[in-house]
């Protein structure tokens, strides 16, 4: 059921599956949805984080209390479509007010099916997923609101994103291409696991002509485009799961071709190596997480969306079948591992968005670092 809850008072319900329960009122569609609740610290750029396909399959917990105000646009969209399974909002504006708005974020979501749910205290239920971590939830309004008791069993059997092996359904099943701003200095084969559009963009930006390619594609078409450079992009799920990927990388680093990951691609270089993986309890999301590069000592505010994260040694560098490597990059609020960097090889990823959608831009000179190695593997 996907009508609007716009201007209405349809009453609504967000189910954990401890139990906890929040009432509000219906935002975006109304129906019912389900998810692992996480909260995102950002104060804008709700647009990109909703079309981020990273949050494929979350409901999206915004701690800002205000949301909505510049209402949505047709340029700001990472992907072609809203990917968060449900959205949560304590305040949403009642009228946007921006000179590229061209519909309100009510109706976006409505028009894309996607359930919400409004008016509640959400800073305690962030300060609840802090406490507890992370976990399934329910949101259901209209027809959809129940005994408590039934829909917290209804929460418990929806899947959990431990062992979710998702990419394949966000990535594109075609490969397009990105023509490089200016002249053509390099071709980039980007694996899209999620790929967000401002990413081959930046790219782009750099004499790059940039191929995005289905997250099932082979080594040998990979190769077939005779890259520069190989990319590993963002995407949602369990690294765990993602064994051809880890495939495509070990391939890659045989090669010693240059290759870029961000996000789940630095956890599938991480696996690639040897490291395992795991579970945060609740996870790093937003564009004010600080991160330390290890190379410079620079404190750089950047944009992250993990709820999984490399198991590395932080403070010895680490011999693995391709050479040595060394954790590049760490987390200032928890030291998890950020970044990783191999020595003998031209390889290296980071856990957070450089980017910049929706900024910061403090991480825009690794990809400058990508062009260089690729200007070095070519010297």
């Amino acid at each position: 059921m996907t009508t609007s809850a716009r201007g209405a008072r349809t009453p609504a319900v967000l189910v954990l599956e401890d139990g906890r329960t929040f009432r509000g009122r219906a935002y975006g569609a109304v129906g019912e949805t389900f998810g692992e609740a996480v909260f995102s610290t950002g104060m804008t750029g709700y647009q990109e984080t909703l079309t981020d396909p990273s949050y494929h399959r979350q409901v999206v917990v915004m701690t800002a209390p205000h949301v909505g105000n510049t209402g949505i646009n047709d340029e700001d969209g990472e992907s072609r479509r809203i990917w968060v399974s449900g959205y949560v909002v304590r305040d949403p504006a009642r009228i946007p007010s921006n000179w590229r708005s061209r519909r309100s974020l009510d109706e976006e979501l409505a028009a894309q099916g996607v359930v919400g749910i409004s008016g509640i205290d959400t800073r305690a239920l962030t300060r609840h997923l802090r406490e507890r971590g992370a976990m399934r939830v329910g949101i259901f309004s209209g027809e959809g609101v129940a005994d408590e008791a039934s829909l917290v069993e209804r929460v418990r059997q929806a899947p959990q994103m431990t062992g979710a092996d998702l990419s394949e359904e966000v990535s594109v099943t075609e490969a397009y291409t990105v023509p490089a701003q200016g002249a053509r200095r390099f071709t980039v084969a980007a694996v899209d696991l999620g790929i967000k559009s401002m990413t081959p963009q930046r790219l782009a930006e750099r004499g790059a002509e940039v191929h995005v390619l289905p997250a099932t594609t082979t080594l040998e078409e990979i190769y077939a485009l005779s890259p520069d450079g190989v990319f590993f992009s963002n995407g949602p799920g369990d690294p765990a799961t993602a064994d051809h990927p880890v495939e495509l990388v070990r391939g890659v680093l045989e090669r010693s071709t240059p290759l870029f990951g961000i996000c789940f691609g630095n956890q599938i270089l991480g696996r690639a190596l040897g490291f395992g993986t795991y579970k945060l309890k609740y996870g790093h999301r937003g564009i004010n997480q600080p991160v330390q590069d290890r190379t410079t000592g620079k404190v750089e505010v950047t944009a992250h969306n993990h709820g999984f994260a490399v198991d590395a040694p932080l403070d010895e560098v680490s011999q693995t079948p391709y050479g040595r490597v060394r954790v590049s990059h760490v987390c200032l609020n928890d030291d998890v591992v950020e970044g990783l960097e191999l020595l003998d090889r031209p390889a290296f990823s980071v856990q957070y968005h450089p980017e910049a959608a929706a900024g910061p831009h403090d991480a825009a000179y690794l990809f400058d670092r990508f062009v260089s190695l690729m200007e070095g593997q070519r010297a």
